[in-house]
């Protein structure tokens, strides 16, 4: 009894902790301090963990890049704080710029189709003809629970709609799925080969069980040259296009997964067939 009460008031002590790390902590996930002076860092600092985080989460910037390391809004607002900060604004002017920056209101979502965006899709895996009416973008997570059941929602759209819609799979790992980052790389070992969609069904037919060795087995299972593969995963090429996916989607307001844009449209709505159909007819009207 001892040894459990004991056991669970650490656990206790070290949630606290967690909590308030970002309160004292000098460093915030991908936040760039470099090239600002001691005092300056300081400044930025007591900043980002003063300033209300945009995204609607009620936490502080620096408490939000601590808990919520894929949050687009809070590494948007911080990257704003520490540059206006770097080029020696007062507090207030940065504040002003974080505000008026596109980080500085939370994300209006009341639209099913949002204003469109320019998202770079050169060389990205796509399945549909090149000149289709319509282009899906998606940015997904192997790991996702709710991006495997859209996996097969867009497979369908794709069968349903066969020579008027092009969708194309971009990368967006989430920090909190373990393998999501190696999946990522991983089914883009499989597009060198030609075989991306293969290991993306049998990675998603997994729904979320992945290991290194679960995700070898699969694209050994797929006929991958697997020596090809094992050095092409561990690329620095294709790792930068992992970290290029990304922050594509962050610049474009991804905030969570899947995220679907229709002809660079944010999609607000259910990934099925049936609630996107009436949308995908209305965009083959606009552009007939």
């Amino acid at each position: 009894m001892g040894n459990r009460l004991g056991i669970a008031a650490g656990a206790i002590c070290v949630t606290i902790i967690c909590a308030q790390d970002w309160q004292n902590v000098t460093s915030l996930p991908a936040v760039d301090f470099g090239g600002l002076t001691p005092a300056q860092k300081t400044t930025a600092l007591k900043l980002l963990r003063e300033t209300d985080c945009s995204c609607g989460c009620g936490m502080k910037v620096a408490e939000c890049r601590m808990k919520d390391p894929n949050c687009s809004y809070s590494r948007g607002l911080a990257s704003v704080i520490v540059d206006s900060v770097k080029q020696g604004k007062s507090r207030a002017d940065a504040l002003a710029a974080a505000k008026a920056s596109k980080w500085g209101h939370a994300p209006d979502h009341s639209k099913t189709l949002e204003d469109p965006v320019k998202i770079p899709v050169a060389g990205a895996p796509s399945v549909g003809p090149e000149n289709a009416r319509i282009t899906l973008v998606e940015f997904s997570d192997f790991q996702c629970p709710y991006c495997y059941k859209a996996a097969a929602e867009l497979q369908a759209i794709v069968k349903s709609y066969p020579t008027q819609v092009k969708l194309i799979f971009k990368q967006f790992p989430l920090d909190i799925h373990s393998q999501a980052a190696y999946a990522a790389a991983a089914s883009l070992g499989a597009n060198k080969q030609g075989k991306f969609w293969i290991l993306h069904d049998a990675m998603f037919a997994q729904r979320g069980r992945l290991s290194r060795d679960v995700i070898g087995k699969l694209a050994s299972d797929s006929g991958l040259d697997m020596n090809k593969f094992t050095a092409d995963v561990a690329s620095t090429e294709i790792l930068k296009i992992v970290d290029k996916d990304r922050d594509d989607g962050e610049k474009a307001g991804v905030d969570s997964t899947p995220t679907l844009y229709v002809n660079g449209q944010h999609y607000n709505g259910m990934l099925t067939l049936a609630a996107l159909k009436p949308v995908l007819d209305g965009e083959l009207k606009k552009h007939p």
